[in-house]
């Protein structure tokens, strides 16, 4: 039986909810793995626990240009290497407890999807302290420095523009899959969109948008719905935010739905002709993926920015900076449909929909390895 360890660093949601989509179908369709999902940052020390998860979620929330620029900042050669040297002594020192279980348990295969948990499975390779190979999930359409270890066997990526990311990096082109990013397999259902519109006793005639939060609650929600109620039925997903969901809820719109943090996202987006959101490389995967145009607001400098750059290259999405207009265009849409359809079809320029399944399949063939 082989053994895979899937691993993550709750920085966010989408790379644990990544990690968990992988972990979830191999342990329901592939008996002959022994699978186990790990987040390090709890197996890691308090105070870099919570300086990891807490420090990033306050700067995108409070501070996103200070965020923006020490992203951008690490991209600079010299300050790469010297930031890289820092992170990695303070990130040994800190994942000691991760470090013993992987070279004590020494699985055949390792998943990363956050190139911290990348990071520490590629320095034991290096180190001969354990054999496994490495496959680094990258959960964005672009691609920071940080991801790049040397012992990775394979890059899994969502773009060719990813992957021609990667090897100006210098990446092996031969380590490179463009498979897509793991979503949960309930995003890739077919859906009974009349059924679905009783359910939430929807008006199934009537133009539908979408309004997403992310997982931090993020954005000029109440603006944007201010601006929209009145001309079109809205579904505003607060996520963890449950101050804008009472607010919105205390305002009693008309056709206007107010949900909190719900498991069932997939149904809401089905019945909906686009949607409005934030754009995180694994929120963009479970859009297209049920082919809905996106609208993108309140990007976090840096690593979503750039979801924004790559996708605009295939003409994908649409980048509001001022939501003032954001009426004017989804009107647009609302009553000239053919051109809202015009662009879904670019959709299928990156949608990808068996990256659970090339994964299994090459953990059974365990054929990948790619470096010592």
């Amino acid at each position: 039986m082989k053994k895979v360890f899937v691993l993550y660093a709750g920085v966010g949601s989408g790379h644990q909810k990544s990690a968990e989509a992988v972990y979830n179908y191999l342990k329901e369709f592939k008996s002959d793995l022994e699978v186990k999902i790990i987040d390090v940052l709890e197996k890691a020390g308090l105070l870099f626990k919570f300086g990891y998860a807490r420090a990033y979620k306050l700067l995108v929330e409070y501070v996103p240009f200070l965020w923006g620029f020490i992203f951008w900042l690490t991209y600079i050669p010299i300050l790469r290497l010297l930031s890289q040297k820092l992170a990695l002594i303070i990130n040994q020192l800190n994942t000691l407890k991760v470090r013993r279980l992987l070279i004590r348990e020494n699985p055949d295969f390792i998943i990363s999807t956050h190139f911290l948990s990348s990071e520490i499975a590629s320095l034991l390779k290096k180190e001969k302290m354990i054999n496994s190979q490495l496959f680094s999930i990258i959960t964005d359409l672009g691609v920071h420095p940080f991801w790049i270890s040397s012992c990775t066997d394979i890059y899994i990526v969502a773009t060719e523009e990813t992957k021609k990311m990667l090897i100006s990096f210098g990446v092996n082109e031969e380590k490179i899959r463009i498979w897509g990013i793991p979503i949960d397999k309930k995003f890739l259902m077919d859906f009974d969109k009349e059924a679905l519109s009783k359910k939430f006793n929807l008006d199934k005639q009537k133009f539908t948008v979408l309004i997403v939060t992310g997982s931090f609650g993020i954005g000029p929600i109440e603006k944007i719905v201010d601006l929209l109620y009145k001309d079109i039925q809205i579904l505003v997903v607060c996520g963890k935010n449950k101050r804008l969901y009472q607010r919105l809820k205390n305002r009693q719109y008309p056709e206007v739905l107010i949900f909190g943090f719900i498991e069932n996202i997939q149904e809401l987006m089905a019945v909906s002709n686009l949607v409005i959101t934030k754009p995180g490389g694994l929120s963009i995967a479970e859009i297209l993926s049920i082919n809905l145009f996106p609208i993108f607001i309140s990007p976090i400098p840096g690593q979503e920015k750039e979801n924004i750059r790559i996708l605009a290259k295939y003409n994908i999405g649409i980048y509001l900076k001022d939501v003032k207009i954001i009426k004017e265009v989804v009107l647009k849409f609302r009553d000239y449909p053919q051109e809202l359809e015009k662009m879904k079809e670019n959709i299928s320029k990156i949608k990808k929909s068996f990256v659970l399944e090339e994964i299994k399949n090459a953990l059974c063939a365990g054929s990948f390895r790619t470096s010592g």
